[in-house]
């Protein structure tokens, strides 16, 4: 099982560095509140040849061996891309929240989007907030990231975390009604519409930022890519 590092960053107290071992991780799919929303992100993938999903929201088990904290990854050929997602784990009775990137291989998402979420190493922040610190204002968090394109800093994704559903919904239903999630279980929360589409790129800026507090929670990372060969 792996272990991560996290910078543990409660409001009000002192920083402190600890090992958390993840034993679960779940990625929480099609997360947003409005449903026309939801069909947009459902059309956007469409137009890669990406099915339906059988429900919404729809939560798929993924190896926790594809966590990691590393500044690249190494993906085969180049159609995966990443995606912007609020982060939660629970570590010694508390839940914190992070940000990572779902990093999809969109060739096989196709096809299974189950398969697809297997693929490719999914790069999580060294930094954590306490949930119970933010979590009554989570609707005025922002979650943004930003691409190499052409050469230049793009902005691929910006929004509100008020266009998701929050840890208080999407938590229980995958918990059976718990409030929150087992020990050592990690979940992706889902994420907001790509500006100008999906596409790959080969490096990646990741952000959850409060307004309020003027924090960030921040992860960058790039892509080894490697040849696709018969």
């Amino acid at each position: 099982m792996p272990t991560l590092t996290f910078s543990l960053e409660p409001i009000g107290g002192p920083a402190r560095t600890e090992s958390v071992t993840i034993e679960q991780f779940v990625i929480a799919g099609w997360t947003a509140r409005d449903q026309a929303a939801v069909q947009h992100h459902i059309d956007e993938l469409a137009a890669h040849g990406v099915p339906a999903p059988s429900s919404v929201p729809l939560y798929y088990r993924v190896g926790v061996g594809l966590l990691t904290q590393e500044p690249g990854i190494q993906v085969l050929g180049t159609q995966s891309s990443g995606e912007a997602e609020p982060i939660l784990f629970t570590h010694a009775g508390e839940t914190w929240l992070s940000v990572g990137s779902d990093h999809t291989d969109r060739h096989v998402e196709s096809y299974s989007v189950a398969v697809s979420k297997q693929m490719c190493p999914k790069p999580v922040a060294r930094s954590a907030w306490r949930l119970a610190d933010v979590e009554a204002r989570w609707d005025s968090l922002t979650l943004r990231s930003w691409i190499i394109e052409n050469g230049e800093r793009v902005l691929y994704q910006q929004g509100a975390l008020a266009a998701m559903r929050p840890p208080a919904d999407l938590v229980p239903r995958y918990c059976a009604g718990a409030a929150q999630l087992p020990e050592r279980t990690m979940m992706s929360c889902g994420t907001l519409g790509a500006i100008g589409g999906v596409r790959p790129a080969t490096s990646w800026e990741l952000e959850i930022a409060d307004p309020l507090s003027g924090r960030t929670l921040q992860h960058r990372y790039v892509m080894e890519l490697l040849p696709v060969v018969a």
